[in-house]
């Protein structure tokens, strides 16, 4: 068996489970069985009530093996909604993707989970969040650390101003990607691939849910010291609505032990540092994260008062689980998304924010960007449905997940 299917009919056998109560399990099906699709067949394994009847691939080696472990297999996207019908859909698939087949899980009234970023551009995303609200479809966008326990800790902290109003943050993404990152996979050398949209899209997605929307920003980013086609650094001044402001910068060229792979322990893959990625200090104390340390000065603040620290304590679980535990529950009707494609819509728009800051030199504000959008449509979710079931593309089908 070739390496690419190395150990996935583990991943997609069945598994013991079921609700109780004879209530069948929920059937999930996952378009995309790269990286972070394996990571999201993993995930289901582990929840109770959940099951993997299909997986959408172009891989033959892929469906084979799929079809050896009794899950059904498919090349073609629309023949699955037509032939399995699964009660939630898990879009693991190259961002340029998402908006057809996003489109197309919400016209056969299928809740779907979309990998982050919901799009490749704000005017899908638009789309995409008109059309989950006129056919009520609910879509989720996986950002997925915020259903780390790590994150919610530091939220709850934050919601009940155990460091007071929020005044300042510094957030970092620093970290040094190999050479072979790029040579194994040349689309990670164009343009659009770079590590504002791959990698700090988490990072801006983290920082509007702890410290509120963010109103407006100013950025620069820097050409790739390599040659490519990307930035390799960029960095921005936030200006949140609440009157904070912050620093967010990220570089995939530099080398350091500050970003939430190296800080989080939350994927096995990446060394950890014990350091912190994030500062968030307030009227009346600081935190850092993910080591979740609260500062404050003994008595009233007073730059000449002692500062002491105290370390938030929580459990650990995996926020992927977590994830798809949510995923289930807003399937069923019990909840609604906690990132919605409203939200993914609003992250992307900071990101496009800063591009354009950069190109410009001015502040852009992201809510002006979607307005110029024109709120998305709908009616014209038709583009390009026709074409979503043959995957004729196949180049942008093997931009796999970075």
């Amino acid at each position: 068996m070739k390496d690419h299917v190395t150990g996935l009919a583990d991943l997609l056998s069945p598994q013991a489970g079921g609700m109780g109560g004879g209530t069948a399990p929920l059937r999930l099906a996952i378009v995309g069985i790269g990286l972070i699709g394996r990571r999201h067949a993993a995930a289901i394994r582990q929840v109770d009530g959940a099951e993997i009847c299909a997986i959408v691939d172009l891989d033959d080696g892929v469906l084979a093996t799929a079809e050896s472990v009794g899950v059904r297999g498919f090349r073609d996207l629309t023949v699955m909604l037509d032939t399995v019908r699964p009660d939630g859909i898990i879009l693991s698939t190259p961002t340029n993707l998402h908006p057809a087949q996003g489109a197309a899980c919400i016209l056969a009234g299928i809740p779907v989970l979309i990998e982050k970023p919901i799009a490749d551009d704000l005017q899908a995303a638009q789309a995409l969040v008109q059309a989950s609200d006129a056919y009520h479809v609910p879509v989720m966008v996986g950002h997925h650390r915020r259903f780390n326990p790590l994150i919610q800790r530091a939220k709850a902290a934050l919601d009940s101003r155990e460091i007071g109003a929020i005044r300042t943050v510094d957030a970092k993404c620093w970290f040094y990607k190999p050479d072979d990152y790029f040579d194994t996979a040349p689309w990670r050398q164009e343009k659009g691939a770079g590590p504002l949209s791959v990698n700090l899209i988490h990072d801006i997605d983290l920082l509007r849910y702890l410290c509120g929307e963010i109103a407006s920003v100013q950025a620069q980013l820097s050409p790739s010291a390599r040659g490519y086609a990307i930035e390799d650094v960029a960095a921005a001044i936030v200006h949140f609505e609440n009157g904070a402001l912050g620093t967010i910068s990220v570089s995939d060229s530099a080398v350091s032990p500050w970003s939430w792979e190296f800080t989080a322990a939350e994927n096995p893959v990446y060394p950890v540092t014990g350091e912190s990625a994030y500062q968030i200090a307030g009227s009346s104390g600081a935190l850092s994260i993910p080591d979740l340390t609260l500062w404050q000065h003994d008595g009233r603040p007073d730059w000449w008062a002692p500062l002491s620290s105290t370390k938030l304590s929580t459990e650990l679980s995996d926020p992927l689980v977590n994830q798809m535990t949510h995923f289930c529950a807003v399937i069923r009707g019990e909840i609604a998304p906690l990132v919605s494609a409203r939200e993914g819509m609003q992250t992307l728009a900071v990101v496009a924010a800063m591009r354009d800051a950069a190109a410009t030199g001015r502040p852009v504000r992201p809510a002006d960007l979607l307005a110029a959008g024109g709120g998305g449509n709908a009616e014209n979710l038709n583009f390009n449905i026709d074409s979503v079931g043959s995957f004729v593309d196949e180049s942008a089908w093997n931009k796999t997940a970075p």
